[in-house]
């Protein structure tokens, strides 16, 4: 049995978003990137995600709105943690806002609905690896501060999965250690 195909899922790691630099992809591979990162298990095809793109200049505003946000509540804040916070949306070339949109009147459970959000998200991982860019899936206090909803524009229904920083590695993504599978794998048995 050829195991190649696994390959991808068992090198993949994330990159420190402080570790991305340009480029990041063209218009072709985002495409591509984000055609795929649709293609995730839907329960009902309720499609209950979607993703907000900031690149450039507007990826740079949104970063200083943040900061910003965030000494205005956190005064004490230390100094090292302002400079990353101000630099935090600077590196990648691009951050895929990640957004779960719930639909309460569906029977379909809201967790499943925010699982099929967060398989976006994974995609988006794997899809920019499989096209040799680095990415990380990061949250942090942004996604989930309604003023920064309000901010992106999101609906009461709607919540961040997460922040997925897209560019290429400056630097080769470190490995971390990863559960033991005994440790994690149980056969139930009546």
């Amino acid at each position: 049995m050829n195991h190649e195909p696994l390959c991808a899922l068992r090198d993949r790691r994330s990159v420190p978003a402080s570790q991305l630099g340009a480029p990041g992809p063209d218009a072709q591979a985002l495409r591509q990137l984000l055609e795929v990162s649709v293609r995730v298990p839907d329960h009902g095809k309720l499609v209950p995600f979607r993703m907000i793109l900031l690149e450039g200049e507007a990826k740079i505003a949104f970063g200083k709105r943040l900061s910003t946000l965030l000494e205005s509540r956190r005064p004490d804040l230390s100094d090292a943690k302002r400079e990353k916070e101000r630099r935090r949306y600077e590196h990648a070339p691009l951050v895929v806002a990640v957004v779960s949109r719930v639909d309460p009147g569906s029977s379909v459970p809201a967790i499943e609905q925010q699982h099929a959000a967060g398989n976006v998200a994974y995609n988006l991982l794997l899809g920019a690896q499989a096209l040799n860019f680095g990415a990380q899936w990061l949250t942090g206090w942004a996604a989930y501060d309604e003023e920064v909803a309000t901010l992106l524009g999101l609906a009461p229904n709607e919540g961040i999965v997460g922040f997925v920083h897209i560019g290429t590695p400056l630097m080769q993504a470190p490995e971390r250690e990863r559960p033991a599978v005994d440790e994690v794998v149980s056969t139930w048995t009546p």
